[in-house]
């Protein structure tokens, strides 16, 4: 299987280099030329709870260079997800698959808006990453990612992707239910994400302190009316105590939206709690915590280039 993973981020990179461990032909495609030729000599350095270790990876800024892959891995912000789509089509062939493991929701759709809605699958990671530098990765939570279609079936294909992705370490399972399994990814970001990007504390410490705690209770909770308004399955019983999990099995990690934050870098949050505060309003249901995050985290953007006055 030819694997081609759109993005050298930090969840971009730490696919590719698991997956460089099977016996596939793995690439990653990156927009940056320069950025692109760096990894392809260097490689990928892997720290963190895995180890200490490398991997051997192709990578280009040329989709010819790559050609038609049976499986391309979106691994860029949601905001790009329509440029990494146009970018892709020289890959994707009759047989082509390409799975998103993005954070927010709507991915799904604008992928299959250039690609086909057909040859798209859903997917969903608890895995921790950081970026530390082009080429090196901290692997700092485990977890299991999720992958599916929307329409529920579960072709050989998708089992060949599973299968794969187990070999190498990379704990997968298949769901039936994509759309449960979106939000029930959507509800742990909401809850630690914009939380991570204001306090700028690591995942764990958000429920080391009684005010975040309560402040990341009240944005799941809305988040969680809203699902089961839209009568929407979660994949867990107890949204809460799920996300009070991930905060403990991912303590060490930085968020990926206070990566882009200390980075002064644009933000998901339009995709996260963004989605919450338009889904709310438009159900009639109130998401005050989860506006006055979208709001404090917008600020923060804007106020990138401002220094303090003293």
């Amino acid at each position: 299987m030819k694997i081609a993973i759109v993005g050298p981020g930090a969840m971009g990179s730490l696919f590719a280099a698991y997956l460089s461990k099977a016996k596939e032909e793995v690439w990653l495609f990156d927009k940056n030329k320069e950025r692109s030729e760096e990894i392809n000599e260097k490689g990928i350095s892997v720290e963190g709870i895995s180890g200490n270790w490398q991997g051997k990876v192709n990578a280009t800024a040329k989709a010819e260079t790559i050609g038609e892959a049976d499986l391309i891995i979106i691994c860029v912000k949601s905001y790009d997800t329509k440029e990494a789509s146009l970018s892709i089509k020289q890959l994707v062939g009759p047989h082509s698959l390409v799975l998103t493991l993005q954070n927010g929701l709507g991915n799904i759709e604008i992928i299959g808006e250039v690609v086909g809605q057909d040859k798209v699958i859903g997917g969903a990671t608890n895995l921790g990453a950081t970026l530390l530098d082009v080429g090196c990765v901290r692997h700092a939570g485990r977890g299991e990612t999720i992958i599916g279609r929307i329409d529920g079936k579960i072709p050989v294909d998708l089992r060949q992707i599973r299968e794969i992705f187990n070999k190498v370490g990379l704990e997968t399972r298949i769901s039936r239910d994509i759309k449960g399994l979106l939000w029930s990814k959507l509800i742990i970001n909401v809850g630690i994400n914009a939380l991570t990007a204001i306090t700028r504390l690591n995942n764990g410490r958000l429920i080391e302190f009684e005010g975040t705690r309560k402040i990341l209770r009240e944005a799941v909770l809305e988040a969680t009316r809203i699902a089961k308004r839209k009568r929407i399955k979660l994949i867990y019983d107890d949204p809460l105590a799920k996300v009070e999990a991930v905060c403990e099995a991912t303590s060490t990690n930085v968020s990926s939206m206070l990566q882009d934050v200390l980075k002064k870098k644009r933000t998901e949050i339009d995709f996260i709690n963004g989605v919450i505060v338009r889904q709310g309003q438009e159900l009639g249901i109130s998401t005050s915590v989860n506006s006055v995050l979208l709001e404090l985290v917008k600020t923060i953007e804007a106020s990138y280039t401002l220094t303090v006055e003293r």
